[in-house]
Formats: C-alpha cells, structure tokens, sequence
C-alpha cells in the first residue's frame, strides 16, 4: 500500500470548569479542502477547532509531522 494523507478533523467545548473536552470523537475528513470548510463551520459552534494532516502509510506504521490547515479558539496540547 502506498502513502496517503491522514487528514483530521477535531472540536473542543469547555466543561464547567472551563477545562477543555472533545465535542466529538476525532473525524477522518477526505480531503484538505473539505476539512477546512467544515473547522470554519464549526468555528462559531465550539470553543476550539482545529483540522491538520499528515502523510501516513498506516502498513508499516510510518506517519509524517502533522500540518496545521485550520485553527480556531482554543486547542489542549495534542502531543
């Protein structure tokens, strides 16, 4: 299998502590553009957005560095 792109979509709310939380379940969006349509539809709805990629060729288990398309509000530290 060759390399394809990861390319993911992600939201985050603020509990009652103002501790941030997933709004959903991590989302595999097919492509850049359409990842980046939806972050800024969900921009106004959550307290943070974010949708990166990486290439990927999950078969051997190798990922490259992943690069922020969109970015809205407020994001926990991912790593």
């Amino acid at each position: 299998m060759s390399a394809s792109k990861l390319i993911v979509l992600m939201a985050f709310d603020e509990n009652g502590d103002g501790e941030l939380i997933p709004a959903f379940e991590p989302k595999q969006i097919e492509t850049e553009e359409r990842a980046v349509r939806e972050a800024r539809a969900l921009a106004t709805q959550h307290a943070g957005v974010i949708a990166w990629a990486r290439d990927a060729d999950p078969a051997v288990g190798d990922y490259g560095p992943p690069v922020e398309l969109f970015k809205h509000g407020k994001i926990p530290d991912l790593e």
